[in-house]
């Protein structure tokens, strides 16, 4: 499982996430090359952030729709730390271009209708786009760096990420020092790499430069600390239910020429069978 803290200050709140096992299972199921995985597992780790934000039964989905390699992702999450996803890769050829396109994030919050926001998005510049996201779309200034290395058998070694936003009327002195603070501090990889705790790196984030002891620019709070982990909530009713929007007509056309309909979750890969008795009662 991954692991996640969400804290706050007077001027900021943050989200800090190891998702080195999320990224792992998502691997194991799917087989993505590396580079595909690199992109995918930043994907499961931004969903695990925004998913920190959801409340209830609320939840979230990330879709991208982009030429290059990588043509489509989608990955979904909820605000028990549920993850789950899969991509489409357009070429299996020499990769040229990650992708580049939009980018939908859409929120499913129990109204009649969902929350749907587009950004553009470029695989290459993925944290500058989300900042970018979240600044024009939302309003609020944010800082997110990335964490993701495989090693050479394609094995995760770590992946993780630091979200920071800050709060309506943030005071100037406390962006002026967030600012260098970010130009200074070492790339998520090291950080991870080198075994640094979420706390630490909570802590580094808030750590005052200007000083010469251990003062912090401003007290925080660990607000929450929780497991994460890539779930899928797939079962044999919902593709059943699934299976019967075909129509009559069409799911007769089938078992006509078929003994069973067999189908399979994209988000893990598992299959599910049918056969015509299971739906004698609707073709009668």
């Amino acid at each position: 499982m991954g692991r996640l803290i969400r804290g706050t200050s007077k001027n900021a709140r943050f989200f800090i996430a190891d998702t080195t096992d999320i990224v792992q299972k998502a691997m194991d199921i799917h087989g993505y090359d590396v580079y595909s995985g690199d992109i995918f597992g930043k994907f499961c780790t931004l969903a695990v952030l925004m998913g920190a934000t959801l409340k209830g039964k609320d939840k979230l989905t990330l879709r991208t729709d982009t030429d290059g390699y990588i043509r489509n992702i989608i990955v979904n999450s909820d605000s028990n730390g549920n993850i789950k996803g899969y991509l489409v890769n357009q070429s299996e050829g020499e990769v040229r271009s990650l992708g580049k396109g939009i980018m939908r994030i859409i929120k499913d919050m129990g109204l009649k209708e969902p929350y749907t926001a587009i950004a553009d998005i470029d695989y290459s510049k993925l944290a500058n786009d989300i900042s970018y996201y979240f600044y024009h779309s939302e309003q609020v200034p944010t800082v997110i760096a990335f964490a993701m290395e495989f090693t050479n058998d394609n094995r995760v070694l770590y992946a993780g990420a630091y979200m920071v936003q800050l709060l309506p009327f943030a005071e100037e002195e406390f962006i002026t020092k967030l600012e260098k603070k970010i130009e200074a501090i070492r790339p998520m990889n090291e950080l991870m790499k080198g075994g640094m705790s979420l706390e630490k790196i909570a802590n580094l984030l808030y750590d005052d430069m200007d000083t010469e002891d251990d003062s912090l620019v401003e007290e925080y709070q660990i607000l929450e600390e929780k497991e994460v982990k890539y779930e899928c909530d797939c079962n044999s009713d919902r593709f059943y239910r699934g299976l019967l929007t075909l129509g009559k007509e069409e799911l007769q056309k089938i078992l006509d020429e078929e003994s069973e309909i067999e189908t399979e979750c994209q988000f893990c890969n598992k299959k599910y069978k049918f056969e015509k008795k299971d739906f004698d009662e609707i073709l009668k």
